[in-house]
């Protein structure tokens, strides 16, 4: 092959891959999710395959745990609102018109007869927009499925395509490139799950101590928000101390709110991230947290994942980079 036509593939490629882009926007963050799992999941599908299943069941067994564990993650939520909606209808009707506030010698008045209008016109809203996304949620459920169980039951085919369309010289960086990507990944994941635990563990102590009669729902509730970006389980902590604001308890509200912002919403995030980080991803606690608030500024809840990454391919580029430039003695150049 010349020169020439090798520039004029590559950027047929390159072309190519932007329309492609550019089509598919849409699920662009559900194909780089799938991908992401897939890294992940590699070891179990061997596994599975070492034990004497085929190929094609350990990939479907593989990608069926995948889904199993996407629906854990959901139930609880659901299941809580769905078994309480009676009681969240029941609490917005008993709201007074008129809530009045004392702290420490101040008073406030608040009006909630209007709130309650907004509170039950965004319900209703919002569940004709689960409606409306119900359908596009399942297809890209449906496609996170498929291209998993592709990435899984032909991993050679997607390694020798990858490859390929890299010169010689340059394949042991790719592989350098796919190890770091999956420590990363494993890093990325295992730091989120571990801080859920550690949102669970401190939930439930506080929620006990705090005397709340569901204090395991509340603390199952929180660590499951803390796998939403940003807000997490500060919507929880919100809801408590608004709830203790509604029935005249000023002082368990700020409690509640003050407390839980800390220890529940706060800690977790600065005390297991940066810690866990050089042990799980190999990334420094600081260059983490740069990579999961950068991204997730920048291109929503997909750049939890996709900014660490970057960061962590950044690096190992720098440490190939360092170790080709110290190859070359000073006095060599």
């Amino acid at each position: 092959m010349t020169l020439q036509r090798r520039y004029v593939l590559g950027a047929l490629l390159a072309l190519l891959a932007l329309v492609a882009g550019a089509l598919l926007a849409d699920v662009l963050a559900t194909v780089f999710f799938a991908i992401t799992v897939a890294y992940l999941l590699f070891p179990l599908r061997e596994e599975l395959t070492r034990r004497g299943f085929s190929l094609w069941r350990a990939s479907f067994v593989t990608t069926l745990v995948a889904a199993l564990a996407v629906v854990v993650l959901a139930a609880p939520p659901v299941l809580v609102v769905v078994t309480r909606i009676d009681a969240i209808v029941a609490f917005l009707a008993a709201l007074p018109p008129t809530l009045s506030v004392e702290l420490y010698g101040l008073s406030a008045s608040v009006t909630l007869s209007q709130a309650r209008t907004v509170a039950v016109s965004f319900g209703r809203q919002l569940a004709r927009s689960f409606a409306v996304v119900a359908p596009v949620l399942a297809l890209k459920l449906t496609v996170f499925g498929m291209v998993l169980f592709a990435l899984l039951s032909r991993p050679a085919d997607t390694h020798r395509a990858t490859l390929a369309v890299v010169p010689a010289g340059y394949r042991d960086v790719v592989r350098a490139l796919s190890r770091r990507t999956r420590a990363t990944l494993f890093g990325i994941y295992v730091l989120q799950a571990a801080t859920a635990v550690g949102t669970f563990a401190v939930a439930l102590v506080l929620f006990f101590l705090l005397g709340y009669p569901y204090f395991l729902t509340l603390a199952v509730l929180a660590a499951i928000l803390q796998f939403l970006p940003v807000i997490g389980p500060s919507i929880l902590i919100a809801v408590l101390a608004l709830v203790h604001l509604a029935s005249g308890d000023p002082s368990q509200a700020l409690l509640v709110f003050v407390t839980g912002s800390l220890l529940v919403a706060w800690l977790p995030d600065v005390v297991i991230r940066p810690r866990l980080s050089r042990e799980t991803a190999d990334l420094p606690g600081s260059l983490y947290f740069v990579g999961f608030v950068g991204g997730l500024l920048t291109v929503g809840a997909v750049g939890v994942i996709a900014g660490p990454l970057v960061v962590g391919l950044v690096v190992e580029t720098a440490e190939l980079l360092s170790t080709e430039l110290n190859d070359v003695h000073v006095g060599e150049e």
